[in-house]
């Protein structure tokens, strides 16, 4: 089937637009697969800058790349016009530096990554390898900071730890993030498992004070989500926040991951629970409302009742 012409010239324009285009499920910041979300992933630890177009919002688009590139699976990453490929390719000349390379950026850091690993946690994980036949035991590190064993398969230009006799394997970026990693075999909040700590991780849900927040919202670069109950937002109401309950969760969640959100509530400490619900669905820029609604009664706006 001939594509279109008219399919064919909007794709054009995109290119001649953009010089990184990748065409990809959902959007950056909301991948809507696993493969949309590696690619993306990596384009992410590179650039702070690059166009992506949903091909589930756009039929027309969605079948007219396959037939533009002779390519039939999305995602597809093309750089000056030119089709790079899919999550593989992607991933792998991430790894090897030849994006970083096409990109016109430096070759990536290759210094292996300081971790200790427990004898508990040592002694958890073989079971684990004695059916992975020639697939090996990767660490990835996404740009969240949220780590995650892996096996796969082995590749010339992956970067290998030895640690407490276990081989780890890591991709550049994951090797910068893993630096000083602590993994251990521990009572977790899901029972025993293996808990992961990560030294370079920015700290999940970070502290706002009330003169703080008055600036952000007056600068209008953050969207206040209140978590307290009906009652105790209508005897001291925060006009213009979101409200945080069963029926806008999903919303809410659906948000761009990079989203800035400033979470309030009585005091600072059901907010706070409430931004590390939305760390873990993978919000990156999290802020808590210390002192809640009260301090900014006391500080910021007199006419809000305390309670």
């Amino acid at each position: 089937m001939s594509l279109d012409p008219s399919v064919r010239a909007r794709i054009e324009a995109l290119l001649s637009d953009n010089r990184v285009v990748l065409f990809m499920k959902g959007r950056r910041g909301a991948p809507m697969c696993g493969f949309s979300a590696a690619a993306s992933q990596h384009l992410d630890d590179l650039l702070d800058q690059y166009a992506t177009v949903d091909v589930l919002a756009d039929e027309e688009i969605r079948q007219g790349i396959k037939e533009f590139g002779n390519w039939p699976t999305i995602p597809q990453l093309y750089v000056d016009g030119e089709l790079v490929g899919g999550a593989d390719i992607v991933q792998s000349m991430a790894a090897s530096g030849e994006l970083q390379q096409l990109l016109g950026l430096p070759a990536p850091d290759r210094t292996p990554p300081t971790i200790t690993v427990s004898d508990a946690a040592v002694a958890a994980i073989r079971p684990a390898l004695a059916d992975a036949g020639e697939a090996r035991l990767f660490l990835a590190v996404d740009g969240s900071f949220h780590p995650q064993f892996q096996l796969r398969e082995p590749g010339p230009h992956d970067i290998v730890v030895d640690a407490n006799g276990l081989e780890i394997r890591f991709d550049p970026a994951s090797a910068r993030r893993a630096q000083g990693a602590t993994i251990d075999w521990t009572d977790t909040p899901r029972g025993m498992g293996l808990a992961i700590y990560l030294p370079a991780a920015p700290k999940a849900v970070q502290s706002l004070d009330v003169h703080q927040l008055k600036a952000r919202i007056a600068a209008g670069d953050i969207t206040v989500i209140d978590v307290r109950p009906e009652g105790e937002r209508q005897r001291a109401p925060f006009p213009g926040a979101e409200i945080f309950e069963p029926t806008s969760h999903d919303r809410l969640t659906g948000l761009p991951r990079d989203t800035a959100l400033a979470f309030i509530c009585h005091h600072g400490n059901a907010s706070r629970n409430a931004a590390e619900h939305f760390y873990e669905h993978g919000f990156t820029n999290l802020w808590n409302v210390e002192g809640g609604i009260d301090a900014w009664s006391l500080e910021i706006d007199p006419s809000v009742p305390r309670y």
